[in-house]
């Protein structure tokens, strides 16, 4: 049996080791052309846990990923569906790096983004809320604003956003018997969507009420934070069903 070799950039180390334990189970060393299957089963190239080793374990998920290919369609290669080109992930360039997209060549076109979140609280925190009885003011006022000023600051939280013109953001809560529902509505003529000023808009105002409400409540829960629908681009209308 071959010895294991070493990951490119630096030396053999425990989690590389444990890295050969897959499931509970030691998974068996790779051959060089079991190496060079792997290699191929990448979504992205050159994969540096795989080229140039010669009798290594690739990390779990290359191994699964590539074994499920194949026992699927009796190949490495992941297969285009109906002919189609499979999607491919728009902010890693060729070699694995992440990337801005350049949007310079798109239309520009009128798009609005939808999205929603829920908070759910306590009953006695609830109580206090709707009774404005919280000691750091009206926590869903303070929520709206927080949202509105996030979706204007959506490029400098998330790296790969590109800074959009918004013409619109709204930030409505609505009451529910544990909680509140969020929703986010963000608008742009711009050449590319608003779906990320939507969803952090969302997100932003529930932690804001978090924030204004955890002295009386720790156990708040946010969560279903998701896209509702889309309109304008490329790719058209989207809608969650």
């Amino acid at each position: 049996m071959r010895s294991a070799g070493r990951l490119r950039g630096g030396p053999e180390s425990e989690a590389w080791e444990n890295s050969r334990e897959y499931s509970g189970r030691r998974r068996p060393l790779l051959d060089g052309s079991g190496a060079a299957a792997i290699h191929r089963a990448c979504m992205h190239a050159p994969c540096p846990l795989v080229e140039g080793m010669q009798g290594v374990v690739a990390a779990p998920y290359l191994l699964s990923e590539a074994l499920m290919a194949k026992k699927k369609t009796g190949s490495t290669r992941t297969q285009a569906v109906a002919g189609r080109r499979a999607p491919q992930l728009s902010h890693v360039d060729k070699a694995g790096c992440v990337k801005m997209v350049d949007v310079g060549a798109k239309r520009v076109t009128r798009r609005e983004a939808v999205a929603q979140g829920v908070i759910t609280i306590a009953p006695d925190a609830l109580a206090l809320i709707r009774d404005g009885r919280i000691a750091k003011g009206d926590p869903l006022q303070t929520a709206r604003v927080a949202g509105i000023m996030a979706a204007k600051r959506t490029a400098e939280l998330i790296p790969l956003c590109h800074p959009l013109p918004l013409s619109h953001v709204e930030v409505t809560l609505r009451a529910e018997s544990t909680g509140y529902v969020i929703e986010a509505t963000a608008r742009t003529t711009a050449q590319t969507g608003v779906e990320m000023e939507a969803l952090t808009a969302v997100s932003v105002a529930a932690l804001t009420i978090y924030d204004m409400v955890k002295a009386v409540d720790k156990t708040m829960v946010i969560g279903d934070v998701r896209l509702m629908t889309k309109t304008g681009g490329r790719s058209g209308t989207y809608r969650r069903k």
